[in-house]
This record gives C-alpha cells, sequence and structure tokens, in this order.
C-alpha cells in the first residue's frame, strides 16, 4: 500500500516537503531501490540518446552511398583531402569536439534538463539541412554543425543518468541506456541497406537514411516533460527546495509502486546550513585528486576513439576494400551492426558485479585481438564474426567508460570536466578519419588494425594503471 498519509497527494507533498542540503539529497537518491519509476527515467533518456546514436553512427553506413553519389571519393592523394569521405568522417567530430570542449558546461549553468533538450532539437534540425545539401563542402558544414549538438548530447546524457540514479545500479543503468541507444546501430543499418543502394522517387538512398534521424525532435519536449531536472544538481546549486520536491515526487512513485516505505537514509556528513554551494571552475581540474585523473582520462579518450570508431566508422569501407560488393557490404555491415546491443545486454549481468575500469581494459583487449584476427580473413563468414566480436568488445568499451568517466568528479563541475577529457576523444576520432582513410590507402586492411591494435594497448595502460576503483561507491565519496 501507499505511504502517503490520508489525505494527501503527490500534488501536496511536492508542496509541503521541507529543503535538504545537497548531500542529504545525495544520500536519498543513493538509498532508492531499482524500482520501475527509476527505470522509466532512464528508458527517457535513453530513447533521446537513441536519436544521438543513430546520428553518429549512419557516418559509416551513408558513407558507399555519398561516393556512389559522385559527392566523395573513398580515399584522396593528399592526407587533408576534403573531397574523400574521410572529410565527412572528420566534420562529424570535429563539431562533436566543439561541442563538447566549448559547449557542455552549459548543463552545469542552466541544467541537465535544458541542455538535454536544446542539443536534441539543435541536430535534429541540423541532420534535417544537411540531407538537402548537394555538395561535398555544404555537406562537410552541416555535418560539423549537426556534431555540436551531438557532442552536447553526449555528455548530458551521461551526466543526466549518473545523478538520476542510485550507486549500487549506475552499471546497469549505462549499460541498460545504451542498449536502448545500440538499436540504432541496427536500424541504420538496415535503412542504408534498403535505401543507399537506391534512389527513390529521384532522391539519394542517403538522404533517405539521414532525413529518418531527424525525427528525434518530434519527441524532445515529450521527454521534457516527463523527466525533472537532477535534483543533484538542484541542490549543488542552493535550489534545496526544488531538489527536494523533484526527488519526494519520485520517492512516492517508488512506494506506491513497490507498496512499502522506503528506508531511512543514512546520516548525511553535512548539514543544510553547510557553506554556500561552489561554482564550477576549470582550474579544478588541475588540482588533486583531480589532475591525476584528468590527464589520465586525456590519454585514454585521446586512443579510445581511434579503435572504436576507427571500425565503427569504417565498416562498410572496409568490407569493400576487402574485395566485397557495395551491396553485400551494406548486408554483411547489417549483420554485424546488429549485433550491437548484446554487448550492453551482457553489460547488465556484469557492469555492477566487476569494476569498471576492469571491464574498460578487457574489452580494449578483445578489439585488439579480434581486429587483428579480421585484417588477416577474406572469408565472409569470419569477416562477419569477427566483426561481430569486435563490436561486442566496443559495445562494453564504451558501457565502461561512459559510466566510469562521470563517476570521477563532482556534480558542480561534472559535465564541464567530462566534456574537457571527452572531447579528446573527438579531436583524435576528427583526425582518425584522415589517418584511417592514410593507412588503408598505402597498407590496406593490416595497416588499419595495427593502428587500431596500437590504440588498444595505450587505452589498456592508461585505464588499467592509473584509473581508481569506483563500483558501488557514492558519487560523493569518488569525487573527494
Amino acid at each position: 500500500m501507499s505511504s502517503l498519509p490520508v489525505g494527501a497527494t503527490h500534488e501536496s507533498l511536492r508542496e509541503s516537503v521541507p529543503p535538504a542540503s545537497a548531500a542529504q539529497i545525495n544520500a536519498r537518491i543513493d538509498r532508492l531501490p531499482a524500482a520501475r519509476a527509476v527505470w522509466t527515467l532512464v528508458l527517457l533518456i535513453a530513447t533521446g540518446g537513441w536519436f544521438e546514436f543513430y546520428d553518429l553512427f549512419f557516418t559509416a553506413y551513408v558513407g558507399p552511398g555519398l561516393v556512389k553519389s559522385g559527392l566523395y571519393s573513398t580515399t584522396t592523394a593528399s592526407f587533408f583531402g576534403f573531397s574523400g569521405l574521410g572529410a565527412f568522417v572528420a566534420a562529424s567530430f570535429a563539431g562533436l569536439f566543439i561541442g563538447t570542449f566549448c559547449f557542455t558546461g552549459l548543463a552545469d549553468r542552466y541544467g541537465r534538463r535544458t541542455m538535454f533538450t536544446a542539443s536534441l532539437l539543435w541536430y535534429s534540425a541540423a541532420t534535417c539541412v544537411m540531407a538537402l545539401q548537394t555538395s561535398a563542402p555544404a555537406i562537410n558544414l552541416w555535418r560539423l554543425i549537426a556534431g555540436i549538438g551531438v557532442g552536447i548530447e553526449l555528455v548530458t546524457i551521461d551526466t543526466y543518468v549518473s545523478e538520476l540514479v542510485p550507486k549500487h545500479m549506475r552499471g546497469r543503468a549505462f549499460a541498460f541506456v545504451h542498449l536502448v541507444q545500440y538499436t540504432a546501430v541496427p536500424t541504420v543499418a538496415l535503412l542504408a541497406w534498403w535505401f543507399v543502394p537506391r534512389a527513390p522517387l529521384g532522391f539519394d538512398g542517403w538522404r533517405w537514411v539521414v532525413m529518418f534521424g531527424a525525427a528525434g525532435a518530434l519527441i524532445a519536449w515529450a521527454i521534457r516533460r516527463n523527466v525533472p531536472e537532477s535534483a543533484r544538481w538542484l541542490a549543488q546549486r542552493g535550489r534545496h527546495d526544488e531538489a527536494a520536491r523533484v526527488l519526494a515526487t519520485l520517492e512516492a512513485k517508488i512506494e506506491a509502486q513497490t507498496g512499502r516505505l522506503l528506508p531511512a537514509p543514512p546520516l548525511a556528513t553535512e548539514s543544510a546550513t553547510a557553506a554556500p554551494p561552489r561554482k564550477a571552475r576549470f582550474s579544478e581540474i588541475w588540482q588533486p585528486p583531480y589532475r591525476r585523473r584528468t590527464i589520465t582520462l586525456l590519454v585514454f579518450n585521446l586512443f579510445q576513439a581511434i579503435g572504436f570508431y576507427g571500425f565503427a566508422s569504417w565498416v562498410p569501407t572496409l568490407l569493400v576494400s576487402k574485395g566485397v560488393t557495395i551491396t553485400h557490404s551494406l548486408l554483411y555491415a547489417f549483420v554485424i551492426a546488429a549485433s550491437n546491443p548484446f554487448g550492453p545486454l551482457i553489460g547488465m549481468a556484469i557492469a555492477d558485479r566487476i569494476e569498471r575500469k576492469t571491464l574498460v581494459v578487457l574489452s580494449a583487449l578483445a578489439i585488439a585481438v579480434f581486429g587483428s584476427l579480421f585484417a588477416m580473413q577474406t572469408s565472409p563468414v569470419m569477416l562477419m564474426v569477427l566483426g561481430v566480436l569486435i563490436t561486442l568488445g566496443g559495445t562494453l568499451l564504451s558501457v565502461g567508460y561512459h559510466a566510469y568517466q562521470v563517476e570521477l568528479f563532482p556534480t558542480r563541475m561534472r559535465a564541464t570536466a567530462v566534456g574537457f577529457v571527452y572531447s579528446m576523444s573527438r579531436l583524435s576520432a576528427m583526425f582518425s578519419g584522415f589517418m584511417i582513410a592514410f593507412a588503408l590507402r598505402h597498407f590496406g586492411v593490416p595497416g588499419v588494425f595495427a593502428l587500431i591494435t596500437g590504440a588498444m594497448v595505450a587505452v589498456m595502460a592508461a585505464i588499467g594503471l592509473f584509473g581508481p576503483r569506483t563500483n558501488n561507491r557514492s558519487l560523493d565519496d569518488i569525487s573527494h
């Protein structure tokens, strides 16, 4: 039965709850069970992220169509050739770099929910405009603009989810978010298989694939109406009464769903009369204990993007380079892409049982080993099998590090700090487009995977040797 007092309603409860300190809010969140109300919030955020992943991954699958239409070439004579497919990939990651480096701090200033909605609308509109362009420079420009919105959204979602869920389910929550998001990959692969080789209604197939991704704007406001602002962020900003009302509403839903009272939270270490909230300062990330974490994550992100996107963004093109036709390469790529959600499914089973850093290291090892084997194969069956194994390693790596890096910084500067370290992966991925194209032109597929293997070794060293442990620890505990 519900624990609401006689004559009380959820609305009256929201009006009557007293304010609480940031530490009290955090303690109350961390003792919540993994109830349906919590998972519903995670699902809504993940749904918005689905379009972000669709936008992020269609780069690989529209590539053959862009080449087929004559707008781009697979490789270029010079390293920085802007009519080559590498330029399109680079434009995507240039936008992502600008978004993560320059604008993610807005989520620390204006709130997680506001920036979640704004960035979703931003990249949906820019993607729609990009689909209508008729020259490589114009497509690159609008791809860059769309990438800015995606970059903001990537960090905002990670920050949002880490603050909404209790500590005992952070790993599973991030795995579930990725499970939902990664279903976008087989979707875009299937649409590319259907549309890219054709021109329905005289409209190039790749344009249809891109336009579908702009549909995210249609659900932005629906999500906004049903997802509250982060109570941790509100409390950190000194808006304690709002934080208490948001959390009281969630607690009431959980008690109504479970039919029992929530346990009392552990005693907080600070009182409601604690010092005024501190504003995020960029210089803090270069002070102990954050300096070591920042440097570790900068190195990690520099190399993980080469390994992750070096394969994910080039799957059809790498298959074509192995002698597979465009139509068949897209079919094989769809089979590989269909395995994407299975990585997060595995993650939901193990993410809160093993250390996050261990998951990252083992996933990077899998990419290195299976990637090296992929480079030596010519059999379509083995290419697909190894492609699936590389993909599982990549998605588990993504689950692990997206949860991991947001845990290492405090609420007041979480989006700012994560945006900064994550921007290194965007910068790396931007140049990886040229690096992969260069390696493919001069050394073939084996050269591409030699590059990827070297990057994964650096990833394992950075996190394995210098990353702190985070599993089942409160965000406050980790960030001090």
